[in-house]
C-alpha cells in the first residue's frame, strides 16, 4: 500500500508539473510569436509616403488581450487596428511635415466594415483637403468597397490588364425552413403584430421574404447605394445616373472601359507609379527611392493631441452580440459593459463618454441592464452614441438615453422590435437518431424550454405575454429617450431596419458623422473645449483560464471558417440562433460592401 500511494503521488506531482510547464511553453511559444511579429520600431523618415493597403483588419474596439491577434492555426498574426488610431494617424499626417501624402494600394486581405470604411474615406479626404498634400491610388483590381475609397484620391489607376467591379449592392438572405422541415426540427415563434418587419425569425419560418421585409430591404439598399454613389459622384465628377447606367450594363469591367468612362485616370504598371509620385511633388529619399510607411506602423507611433491632460473624454465600446452575465469581450455581457459604465460614471476624471456600439442586439433582458446604467451616467454627465456597422434593436436599446446619437450613413440602425423563438428538436431526435426521452414533472410546465417537445397553449401565451411586455417597454424607453410621442416611435418601430442616413429624418439620429465627431460633440457638452485627452476604455481579460478560454474559442472559429468557406457565415447565424432562445431583441442583417 505505501509502494502504490508513493507511485500514485510521483505521478500526480507529475502529471501537475508537467502541466504547469507545457502550460508555460505555450505561454512563452504566445509571447514569443506576438514580440516577433511587431518588429523594432519604425522611424518615419522625412518624404514619406502614407501607404493605406487595407492589409490591417479595421475593428471598433481595440484588442483587449495580449494574443488577440494570434491566430492558432497558423501560428501567424492577423494584424489589426482599432478605428480610432486609424482615424488618429490619418489626423496626424496632415501636419507631419514627414508625411509627403497618402497612398492607396489595396493588396491586403483584411476586412473593415462598411460603415467603417465611409469614415476613413471621410478622414483621407479631409486629409486632402485641409493638407493640401497628395492622395493617389493604385491597384490591379478594384471591388467595389476598395473603388468607393479609392475614389476619394485625386487620381485613381488601374494596371492595363486589370479590373474594376461596378454592379451595385445586393442583399441576400438563406432561408433554413426546408432543412428544418426535412430535418423534423419544429421552430416556434413570437412576435407582436406590430412587428411585421422583425424579419430575424423569417429564414426559420418562410422560403422567401415577406413583402414586408422585400421593402424594407430594398429601401435600405437604395439609400446606401445612394451613399455610395454619391460620394463617387462627387469624387469623380460623373453624375449618379451615370454611374447608375454603367452598374446596369456592367460597363466599366475591362480598364480600357473604367478608363473611357471616367472612373480612372491612367492604365499603369505600378513601377510607373514613381513618375506620378514625382510628378505630385513626392521626393525620394538618399537611396534615390521613395520611403514608404504603412498604416499601421505610423499609427504605433502617433501620439494623439492632449494624450497629457488629466481631464477626459473616454471611449467605451459596446461591440458584438448582446448576452447575458458577465463575461469576455467577444461579445456584450449585459453585467459587464453595465459595470464598465458604472466605473466611468464614478471616476471624476472622465468629463463625457463616448459609447461606440457596433451590436445587433441580443438578448433583451441584457439590454435592459445596460440601459439602466447609460441612464444613470447620462444623469451625472454627457453621453454620446457613435454608431458603427450596425446599432440595431438591442443596440438601438441601449442607445436610446444617450444626449445624442450619431451615425454613419451606412450604419445600420433602428429595428425596433421584439421577438422569441423557441425550437422544438423532439422529431429529429426520435426519427433521425432513434433519440428519445421522458421525464417526470411537479408541475404542468416544469420542463418548459427544454427543445425536445412542442410548447403547450399555456406556454405559448406566457412567452406572448413577455414579448408584447418587452416590445412596450422598449418603445416607450425609445419615447422618452429620444423625445420623440410614441405615436411616432410605433410608426417607425415595427422591427423595421433603417439606414443612418434615414435615421436622421425619422427623428432616431441627430447627425450623420463619425467616431470623431461624437467625440468632438462630447467636449462640447462637457465645457472641456480642447483641454481635454481621449481614453479608450476595454475590459481585459483576467487570468490564465480567460485568455485560454478566447483562444480555443478564436482556434475554434477559425478551424470551422476554414472547412466551411463561405458558408461559415450562415454557420455562425444558426449556431447563435438555437443559443438565442426566450425573448430576444436582435436585428440579424450586416453589411459588407463587396
Amino acid at each position: 500500500m505505501k509502494n502504490f500511494l508513493t507511485s500514485f503521488l510521483a505521478a500526480l506531482l507529475a502529471v501537475v508539473v508537467g502541466g504547469m510547464l507545457s502550460t508555460f511553453i505555450w505561454i512563452m511559444i504566445l509571447v514569443g510569436a506576438v514580440a516577433a511579429s511587431s518588429g523594432p520600431a519604425t522611424v518615419v523618415e522625412p518624404h514619406s509616403i502614407l501607404t493605406v493597403n487595407l492589409d490591417e483588419n479595421i475593428t471598433d474596439a481595440p484588442a483587449s488581450d495580449p494574443f488577440a491577434q494570434l491566430d492558432l492555426m497558423s501560428m501567424n498574426i492577423d494584424k489589426s487596428l482599432s478605428l480610432y488610431k486609424v482615424l488618429c494617424a490619418i489626423d496626424a499626417a496632415k501636419t507631419d511635415n514627414r508625411i509627403d501624402g497618402i497612398y492607396l494600394r489595396f493588396t491586403g486581405s483584411g476586412t473593415v466594415n462598411s460603415a467603417n470604411l465611409e469614415e476613413i474615406r471621410n478622414a483621407i479626404d479631409d486629409f486632402r483637403n485641409e493638407s493640401g498634400k497628395f492622395v493617389v491610388a493604385y491597384n490591379e483590381t478594384y471591388s467595389q468597397a476598395a473603388y468607393y475609397l479609392a475614389s476619394v484620391a485625386d487620381r485613381v489607376y488601374l494596371q492595363p490588364e486589370g479590373g474594376l467591379d461596378w454592379h451595385g449592392l445586393s442583399f441576400n438572405v438563406m432561408f433554413y425552413k426546408g432543412l428544418l422541415d426535412k430535418l423534423g426540427i419544429a421552430v416556434e415563434v413570437f412576435r407582436p403584430t406590430a412587428c411585421k418587419y422583425k424579419s430575424a425569425v423569417e429564414p426559420y419560418i418562410l422560403t422567401q421574404m415577406s413583402e414586408a421585409n422585400r421593402r424594407q430591404m430594398s429601401e435600405l439598399a437604395d439609400s446606401m447605394w445612394a451613399t455610395i454613389t454619391e460620394a463617387v459622384a462627387q469624387s469623380r465628377g460623373i453624375s449618379v445616373e451615370q454611374l447608375n447606367a454603367l452598374a446596369d450594363n456592367l460597363a466599366v469591367t475591362l480598364p480600357e472601359e473604367a478608363l473611357a468612362n471616367g472612373m480612372v485616370d491612367g492604365l499603369l504598371y505600378e513601377d510607373q507609379m514613381d513618375d506620378i509620385f514625382a510628378e505630385l511633388g513626392a521626393q525620394t529619399a538618399r537611396n534615390g527611392s521613395y520611403n514608404f510607411v504603412t498604416l499601421g506602423q505610423y499609427a504605433a507611433q502617433t501620439i494623439s493631441a492632449g494624450s497629457f491632460k488629466a481631464d477626459r473624454i473616454a471611449i467605451i465600446y459596446a461591440e458584438g452580440d448582446i448576452v447575458d452575465g458577465y463575461g469576455d469581450t467577444s461579445r456584450i455581457y449585459g453585467n459587464s459593459l453595465a459595470e464598465l459604465i458604472k466605473s466611468a460614471r464614478s471616476d471624476e476624471g472622465i468629463k463625457a463618454v463616448v459609447l461606440r456600439v457596433n451590436s445587433p442586439g441580443g438578448s433583451a433582458l441584457a439590454s435592459d441592464v445596460i440601459w439602466r446604467e447609460m441612464e444613470l451616467l447620462r444623469a451625472e454627465k454627457p453621453v454620446i452614441v457613435s454608431m458603427g456597422g450596425y446599432a440595431a434593436s438591442g443596440g438601438y436599446y441601449i442607445s436610446a438615453p444617450a444626449d445624442a446619437i450619431v451615425a454613419d450613413n451606412l450604419t445600420l440602425t433602428g429595428s425596433i422590435g421584439v421577438f422569441g423563438i423557441m425550437p422544438s428538436a423532439g422529431g429529429f431526435l426520435k426519427n433521425k437518431l432513434g433519440i428519445t426521452f421522458d421525464a417526470v414533472n411537479t408541475n404542468t410546465s416544469a420542463d418548459m424550454g427544454s427543445a425536445v417537445r412542442p410548447m403547450t397553449p399555456a406556454e405559448r401565451a406566457t412567452m406572448m405575454r413577455g414579448v408584447d411586455k418587452v416590445y412596450t417597454t422598449f418603445t416607450n424607453l425609445v419615447s422618452e429617450g429620444r423625445n420623440l410621442p410614441i405615436e411616432k416611435v410605433l410608426d417607425i418601430a415595427g422591427g423595421r431596419v433603417w439606414s443612418g442616413r434615414e435615421g436622421i429624418d425619422i427623428g432616431l439620429v441627430d447627425a450623420n458623422g463619425g467616431l470623431k465627431s461624437a467625440i468632438a460633440i462630447a467636449a462640447d457638452k462637457a465645457a472641456a473645449g480642447d483641454d481635454y485627452r481621449v481614453e479608450e476604455i476595454v475590459e481585459e481579460p483576467t487570468g490564465l483560464a480567460q485568455i485560454f478560454a478566447a483562444l480555443n474559442v478564436r482556434a475554434t472559429e477559425k478551424y470551422m471558417q476554414t472547412k466551411l468557406g463561405t458558408l461559415f457565415g450562415e454557420y455562425v447565424k444558426i449556431r447563435e440562433s438555437v443559443e438565442r432562445q426566450g425573448i430576444q431583441t436582435y436585428c440579424p442583417y450586416s453589411v459588407t460592401i463587396e
